[in-house]
């Protein structure tokens, strides 16, 4: 039943693509190896808006299905000249979230989103709206802490995904100041992923680190890699009536250069800090939880690209 919902799902988001030149037949993959690859892109918002720093997972529930919509604000300028103008860009998600068992040690997490996002030019607004990439991330438990009496509980989740090309890449886009104001890449993306969570009675910490390779789609333009980190605090708060998990953390990402017809695109690397606070509260099988995350520090696309803040809220339905 899990498997045939997951292909359900997969399948759905498969009718709703608009734009045949996105969906391609995946490249082959070649592997490299992870300290090769972190170097320095801007996918930072727009199609790249798929969990990232975000996570890929709840704090109450293990295994679940819900709901996410995220917004992101940024601001970009052309860099041509001292005074030349701030432009506001907003990126709004709505995520079909979730996390499956397939087995006791072998979780399938699938991320569908349809975004919708306006920015305003020098000859007024533009918005583009779509169905986005769909993220599909298998994930293995390779440590449990078995020992009820023991002081620390550990975790230790590995995994690897494949992002599939659903969101119509548009073109044109590539030349404007932040060139990921699109529904999706155009090309087949993979993710690595790891997650690491030590508890101690009601407190813990939640790390998780995730690459994503991209490859070059159709129009001779790919993205740069990606990677995400983030370290989260959290304390689990029961009651008889429900259970409260507040959050507070930080999560990074590092983007390398952007290419297209194989020549690096200039200004278009970059790296980001931001400070996180949330919570999650639960009762029965539902949960809500809500994040906001604010940059520390920053350099996108050599300046030209400010963020300027994060949220997000999402329901969940425990399986």
């Amino acid at each position: 039943m899990k498997n045939y919902f997951l292909f359900l799902m997969l399948a759905s988001a498969s009718l709703m693509a608009t734009n045949k030149d996105s969906l391609q037949s995946p490249p082959v993959f070649k592997a490299l190896p992870l300290w090769e690859s972190l170097k320095d892109d801007c996918d930072a918002c727009g199609c790249s808006a798929s969990g990232g720093s975000m996570g890929f997972a709840s704090m109450l529930n293990n295994n679940f299905i819900g709901l996410r919509y995220f917004y992101q604000s940024y601001r970009s300028n052309d860099g041509l000249y001292s005074n030349s103008p701030w432009y506001d860009e907003t990126f709004n998600t709505v995520q079909v979230w979730s996390r499956i068992p397939l087995s006791s040690k072998i979780q399938v997490s699938a991320l569908l989103p349809y975004h919708f996002h306006e920015r305003a030019t020098a000859t007024g607004k533009q918005s583009i709206s779509g169905i986005g990439d769909v993220t599909v991330l298998g994930l293995y438990e390779i440590y449990q802490t078995k020992n009820d009496s023991a002081k620390f509980s550990h975790k230790i989740l590995l995994g690897a995904g494949v992002k599939v090309p659903l969101g119509k890449f548009d073109e044109a886009n590539n030349g404007s100041v932040n060139p990921s104001y699109q529904l999706g890449t155009g090309s087949w993306d993979y993710l690595i992923s790891a997650d690491y969570v030590i508890k101690r009675n009601r407190f813990g910490l939640n790390t998780m680190v995730n690459y994503n390779l991209k490859t070059e789609n159709q129009k001779n333009y790919r993205f740069g890699n990606q990677t995400n980190y983030a370290a989260t605090f959290f304390y689990f708060h029961e009651s008889s009536k429900f259970t409260l998990v507040p959050q507070l953390g930080v999560a990074g990402e590092i983007y390398e250069s952007n290419s297209q017809h194989g020549q690096k695109v200039r200004n278009t690397a970059g790296n980001i800090l931001l400070s996180k606070v949330g919570f999650e509260v639960g009762k029965n099988k539902f949960s809500l939880g809500a994040n906001a995350m604010i940059p520390i520090t920053q350099n996108l696309n050599a300046g030209n690209v400010e963020a300027r803040y994060r949220w997000s809220i999402n329901l969940n339905y425990a399986l």
